[in-house]
């Protein structure tokens, strides 16, 4: 059983210092495609949403979701939820759509670094993978683009917990697989020569190249939006444990909740906050949702 690979990317997040810069350190790898065609999940067209059937979880959070907005008083926008009747959140892990130069929206694919020429916004849909590869300045200007904003952390770590106030979405104790936190390690399959010893753990973030497009494409790492349907709470957010981390509106640079490999290094569940990057950092696992402030009626 190979343990070290599952944790890597955790260990490499929550020590040393930034490799990668605010260019990423392999950001212009061209794509080579794995021998095994079927490590890769068939659909790799960004945030185009596949046609499927609303799960009951969905549908009930749906429910709660507008009960609550207008008992509250206060308004969110329709692709928003609202939480502790003070600030709306989107209920999906972000994805991004590029706005080109004629005003039209073009899916911008997840397992790609946004570029530093394309104008993108997020969006929140369900049924999507959603924005590796991303930065936290580059999350903050996705949110705004689209009249939005980056969480703050206690927003983000309260919207998380649910109204029940819990250590990970759905209750107290952990459940493995609820939310995507036992994923396949991306990793050492692209990385064979990487090994457990504490003086090669560098190469796990430089020789090991955490941009690589490829590792959010693997089968087993990183699901979509939503697809783990119990990983939610009374509030209709999803997958705010585990998925992708999820950067919070930090000027020294935060993201909380875990990733596929990871949601108990730094902190259990909703708990979980790594603070080792700045706000220029990005790698496989770095993604975000979006917050707004509620509206009153």
């Amino acid at each position: 059983m190979l343990v070290f690979p599952m944790l890597a990317a955790s260990l490499v997040l929550s020590t040393g210092a930034d490799k990668t810069g605010p260019g990423g350190l392999f950001a212009s790898l061209s794509v080579a495609l794995l021998d095994s065609a079927d490590s890769f999940d068939a659909d790799s067209r960004g945030a185009k949403r596949r046609p499927r059937r609303r799960s009951k979880a969905h549908v009930l959070a749906a429910s709660r979701v507008a009960q609550m907005s207008r008992s509250s008083g206060d308004v969110c926008p329709s692709d928003m939820v609202i939480v502790d009747r003070s600030f709306c959140i989107d209920p999906y892990e972000a994805s991004l759509v590029e706005v080109t130069a004629g005003g039209s929206e073009q899916p911008w694919p997840y397992y790609e670094v946004p570029s530093t020429d394309a104008v993108v916004r997020a969006v929140s849909l369900p049924g999507v993978f959603p924005q590796g590869y991303i930065s936290g300045l580059q999350a903050r200007a996705a949110c705004e683009h689209s009249g939005k904003r980056l969480c703050s952390p206690d927003e983000w770590r309260n919207a998380c917990m649910g109204p029940r106030r819990t250590v990970f979405p759905y209750g107290d104790s952990h459940e493995v697989g609820r939310c995507n936190d036992n994923g396949r390690s991306a990793m050492h399959l692209l990385n064979p020569q990487l090994d457990d010893k504490p003086t090669h753990r560098w190469m796990w973030g430089a020789g090991g190249n955490m941009n690589d497009p490829r590792l959010n494409q693997v089968t087993g790492t990183l699901t979509r939006t939503g697809e783990r349907d119990g990983c939610t709470n009374e509030y209709g957010v999803f997958d705010m444990v585990g998925n992708l981390h999820e950067w919070v509106d930090d000027p020294n640079g935060t993201f909380q909740g875990g990733y596929y490999l990871d949601t108990h290094l730094n902190g259990d569940g909703c708990n979980y906050r790594t603070t080792a990057h700045p706000m220029s950092h990005y790698d496989y696992s770095t993604g975000f949702r979006c917050c707004a402030d509620a509206t009153s009626l």
